[in-house]
């Protein structure tokens, strides 16, 4: 059987050839980078003929901003010269000479991909189900703790077993999105749990140390500043007339302030440099416990929306910080979200609601 390392050194060399290209989504996080290697390499092992190429969606230079990627990547043996990223591949010709495409970890394109959605051939996602491309095969969609526990899944399904680094990949992500399988962070399912049973055993590390590394690399900050820290996990959605930005910021809104003082001109100059109408900043982090705070910006105030946020089960309760930073480059609202289990995965729906609803930032 082929290793994981030669299948990506040939699907890079052959990528002009690619049949499949297995794509994660916009904010190319842990589990959407480790789904399409570990997902492509699976297509591979079912038929050698077919060249299915992971690329990840961001340019090479912003993969560093990602350590906990970085250190899962090393730890698996990928050697990141056979990653494709990319701004090293054209994509528009690769599916003008017919490949299609594979969506791991999202069942939407985004808009600037939209044009291809005839390409689209195939979905492995545990976000909701929008409902499209309803012809893909496979199309699972399942409300899950990670996409690596859909993909763990079709190798069983295949009958083909993990390899040590496979399994590493996949174990690592599964127990960083999990927050290590722990029931209270609301994320684990009992379809997670069978399958850490069965790969974390093939991991070179035990549980607890895997988990406590992975997380101590995913929330290490050292050196970003404002705009790599709101790009380094970072969405953007369409609601109607509506372009809404959501980033996933790993560490306090009072530890932000102490990196950057502008905290507000830096969250307004990102908004209004990608023609923004609302931008979320999701702040997740230990204190000990896990815990969430949520940053909205708008051009002008909207207290609707917080009203909507409030109503939607957010628990958000007001941040007060020094007059200065308030109101400057428009509203920015801080708080406490007391309902730490709304993640960005479960905001989103939450917001498409709100503005077919109100149709208004």
């Amino acid at each position: 059987m082929i290793s994981l390392q030669s299948y990506l050194s040939s699907s890079k060399l052959n990528a002009a050839q690619a049949k499949f290209v297995i794509l994660g989504n916009e904010a190319a996080d842990l589990d959407s980078m480790v789904s399409s290697i570990a997902y492509g390499y699976l297509r591979s092992l079912q038929d050698a003929q077919l060249l299915a190429l992971p690329v990840m969606p961001i340019p090479r230079v912003d993969f560093g901003l990602r350590p906990e990627a970085v250190y899962l990547f090393h730890e698996a043996g990928v050697n990141l010269d056979d990653v494709v990223f990319s701004d090293e591949i054209d994509l528009v010709k690769l599916f003008a000479t017919g490949a299609e495409m594979i969506l791991v970890d999202h069942n939407r394109l985004p808009p600037q991909l939209e044009r291809f959605n005839d390409r689209v051939a195939g979905i492995l996602d545990h976000h909701k189900d929008e409902g499209l491309y309803v012809d893909a095969s496979p199309r699972v969609i399942q409300t899950i703790g990670s996409t690596a526990s859909l993909v763990a899944l079709e190798f069983a399904r295949a009958g083909i077993g993990l390899s040590r680094e496979v399994a590493t990949l996949l174990g690592g992500t599964l127990l960083l999105d999990t927050v290590n399988l722990d029931p209270e962070a609301g994320r684990v399912t009992d379809a997670d749990l069978d399958v850490a049973a069965h790969i974390l055993p093939l991991c070179s590390r035990s549980q607890q140390d895997f988990f406590a590394i992975m997380q101590k690399e995913k929330f290490n900050v050292a050196g970003l500043s404002t705009h790599d820290l709101l790009r380094k996990d970072y969405k953007e959605f369409q609601f109607g007339t509506v372009q809404c930005g959501i980033g996933s910021v790993l560490l306090s809104v009072m530890d932000w302030l102490k990196l950057d003082p502008n905290l507000c001109g830096g969250v307004a100059l990102f908004a209004r440099a990608r023609n923004l109408d609302v931008l979320f900043a999701m702040n997740g982090f230990a204190d000990p416990d896990f815990r969430r705070e949520l940053i909205v910006f708008c051009g002008t105030r909207n207290d609707h929306l917080v009203d909507f946020l409030q109503k939607s089960g957010l628990d958000l309760t007001p941040l007060h910080y020094p007059e200065k930073i308030q109101g400057v480059h428009g509203f920015m609202g801080f708080y406490n979200q007391g309902n730490a289990g709304i993640s960005r995965k479960k905001l989103q729906p939450l917001l498409a609601s709100y503005y077919r609803t109100s149709g208004s930032a």
